[in-house]
Order: C-alpha cells, then structure tokens, then sequence
C-alpha cells in the first residue's frame, strides 16, 4: 500500500483560484517596477554556497537549504571529520544550497555583469527563496519575493522612489490603511552616542525592536542588562513614549553629528516625497532596527494596520552590497514586497477582485458527430479572435456539460447542432441570467467582446 502523497511542511499548492489572485498581484508590482524603469532579471534557485555562506549572520547560515553533493557524498569524509563536527563535514558533503534571498544572488549578479551594466542599474526581480525556518500564519519555508533595487548612486531620489512605488502598488491592490514607517541607521546610531552607549548600537535596537511586544519598561529593563546607564535608560523611555516629530528628534540629537546627518537625509525624502507624490501614509518611527548587519541609511517597513499580520514590505540604503565580494564601494538602496503576506492580507480585508480569475469565457457544446466537425472551425474563428473559448471534448449530456461550465465559472455556452449547422446561426446562451439567443460566428465575437 503506498503512502499517501503529502507535501513538505512550510510549502503550499496554488489552485487555478489562488494563482488568479497571485498573478494578480504580481501584474501591478511589475507594472509599477516598469513604470519607474527598472529591467527584470533571475537568478538560479541554487547558488555555490561559497557565495550564500556568512552573509545572513550564523541564524541564517543555519537556515539555508544545503544541497547534498552528486553520487556518493560522504566518499570525501573521514571518521575525524565526523568528530570536528558539522562545519568540517558540511565542506565535504555539499557545495551548493537554496538561494534564501534575492539579494546576495544579486550582488553576485553585478559583480559578474560589472561590464556589461549601465550605472545606476535599476533592477527587478520575482523569483522564490527557500528558508528552513519553522512555519507559521505569514512565514515559509517556500515564498516569493519581489525585490527592487538602485546601485551605483547615492541619491536620496532612490529612496524618495521607494516611498512613491509602495503607496502606487498598494493602491491598485485597494489596501488603504497602512504605514509606511521610516527611520535611518544614522538616527540610531546618534541616538546611542547621546545616550553615552557608543559601541552598544546592536543592543540598543536590538532591545527597541521589541517595544511593542513587550513595553517599554522590559525594554529598560533589558538595556540594564546590557551594560546601560540608569540615565540611558531614563532617556530611552522617554524617547519611547514621546511619539516624537523630527523636531522633536533633532532635539534629542543636536550634539550628533552622525545623528544629524541621518534626520538630514530622511528630511530630504520626504521632500522629495511631498514634491513628486503627495503621501499621507509615511512615518518616522525611531523604534524601526530592521537590517543591522548591512542597512546603513534610510530604512523602512510597510505594516497593515488591524491585521494581524507583520511586515508586507521592508529595505533599506546599504553602502557596500558588493563589497564582500571584490567590488567594494558600490552604494545602494533595495526593498523587498513580501507577496505571502500581501495575499494573505487581502484575503481577509476581502480585497481581490471577483473577476481575477481569467477563465474561459465560452464552452462550444456539440450536440452530435457533425456538429462536433463544424464547431472546429468555429473554435479557431473565436480564439483568433482572442475570445478564451473550449470545445466540450467527449459526448456528454448537456446537463453534465453545463456543469462543467458552471464549475469552472465559464459565463456562456455555444451550442450547436443541425439547426445551428444548417442555419448558421448559434445558439449562446447566458448561464448566469439564463437567456438564449441566435446569432452569427460575428456577432458572438462582437457581443463576448463587449461584454468581456
């Protein structure tokens, strides 16, 4: 008896309905990335782990999906190997994984096309990541992501764009109510020397990120830990509760240097912003740490609100994306739709269209062996005329035919048979309201086009 089939925990099947909805999706985040001239490109779904290793930090090394060597895989290994342990037996057993992001496959991407790319060089790119993370409502182990990023420049235009192009998406998708929460890793770390922590950045956003899971208080209490002053922790509380302007920040931070430069520039986005696209939906939020291991500038994050879900979109300036890899120095700035959790939130805010899946407009019913020669040529005159049309394909009685077509949500039926043949008029008939009526090839075509 052979097992049932089954599918790998933290993957998913999409149905012709799902699939509808995703693609649906996926149409306005491309036209937007296009609209604001960014080219697509892929990379392949397995990448030398030479280049995936030691850039996601050791939790990410840890989530990578490894890919067994060819053959006999443990010919290489030897019984001390097994001994040093996993590191000594991973180099041995396999040389590839599952890219986990598009963004290291990226920036190898450009460090190998270094010569045969126009700067800045604006790309897109959808394709799936694969991480060995424990699933749960909003993360997988399989899931798509929707990167766009600018390297080459320093322009605060860049980020200005990011802004433009999230609130342009989450406008054809109809999703309303949502901040776009910005903040700068310059802000942060000017915070922490005013607070007489420099050094302690890490810790310091570490402990805020988790504010609003645990309070304020915790947070304190956390930083005590950490080595941080009584005052530092005074201070901190009151940054936490004070809801604070960027006036209010410039304040708090008019002896940082660092600190200063990063209002600065936050400042100037939202110029921008305010010049080009009058935004209602960005936020200063000084709380936001996302991406401590490389952001270096302005980041962001895109939450719904009463959904209980996390972040949809997120990115961030980074300085050095190419460094690690011998092309130091390449300024950028990137940002990411999370596509899973976009359609998970417009799933229950009940916002995907009713007409999203493309389906067959038209199912040909012949009633008979002639009929069924006739309806080929008719079948040909309906798709040349781009009108998404079958042929019902075995002998059937109606009955089971036009359940067919309402199970698959086709509006209209074609039926012919030796009138219809003889007279060359076809009988269409409506599912939906039930009327039937007789017209010519022509007027089929004329009327499903204006209907559709």
């Amino acid at each position: 008896m052979s097992n049932k089939p089954s599918l790998a925990k933290g993957t998913r099947d999409f149905g012709p309905r799902q699939m509808a909805n995703r693609n649906f999706i996926f149409k306005h985040i491309t036209d937007t990335f296009k609209n604001f001239g960014f080219l697509p490109i892929e990379t392949p779904a397995i990448e030398n782990l030479s280049v995936l290793m030691g850039k996601y930090g050791d939790e990410g090394d840890q989530l990578l999906f490894k890919i067994l060597n060819s053959g006999n895989f443990l010919s290489k290994c030897s019984e001390d190997d097994f001994k040093k342990g996993e590191s000594a037996v991973l180099n041995k057993i396999s040389e590839k994984g599952l890219r986990y992001d598009l963004t290291v496959p990226f920036a190898r991407f450009v460090v190998m096309n270094r010569n045969d790319i126009t700067l800045p060089f604006k790309r897109y790119q959808i394709q799936p990541v694969w991480r060995a993370d424990r699933p749960q409502k909003g993360r997988y182990r399989e899931f798509y992501q929707c990167d766009a990023d600018v390297v080459g420049t320093d322009s605060l235009l860049c980020e200005a764009e990011i802004i433009w192009m999230m609130e342009d998406v989450f406008a054809k998708l109809g999703i309303t109510d949502y901040d776009i929460k910005i903040n700068n890793r310059k802000i942060l770390t000017g915070i922490t020397e005013v607070l007489g922590a420099s050094g302690k950045e890490v810790d310091f956003c570490v402990a805020i990120d988790k504010v609003d899971k645990i309070g304020v208080e915790k947070v304190c209490e956390e930083l005590a830990t950490k080595g941080f002053s009584t005052s530092a922790q005074e201070r901190t509380s009151e940054l936490l509760k004070g809801n604070l302007s960027l006036e209010d920040i410039k304040k708090f931070l008019a002896n940082s240097e660092v600190g200063m430069k990063g209002v600065a520039e936050i400042e100037e986005v939202l110029e921008i912003v305010k010049n080009c696209h009058e935004t209602t939906h960005a936020k200063v939020d000084i709380t936001l740490a996302r991406g401590l291991g490389y952001y270096t500038g302005c980041i962001f994050e895109v939450k719904v609100n009463n959904v209980k879900m996390g972040s949809i979109s997120g990115g961030g300036r980074y300085d050095d994306l190419t460094g690690v890899m011998g092309m130091p120095g390449l300024s950028g700035v990137g940002f990411s739709f999370g596509v899973d959790r976009i359609y998970d939130v417009m799933d229950e805010l009940n916002l995907f269209p009713k007409h999203a899946l493309d389906s067959t407009q038209l199912l040909v019913i012949a009633l008979d062996d002639d009929s069924r020669k006739y309806a080929y040529s008719t079948l040909a005159s309906l798709r040349k005329a781009n009108v998404k049309s079958e042929l019902y394909p075995d002998a059937a009685k109606m009955k089971k035919m036009i359940q067919y077509a309402e199970k698959k949500g086709i509006g209209h039926i074609l039926i012919i048979g030796e009138n219809e043949r003889t007279s060359g008029k076809l009988s269409l008939k409506n599912l939906n309201t039930g009327e039937q009526v007789s017209k010519e090839i022509n007027e089929v075509i004329d009327l499903l086009n204006i209907i559709h």
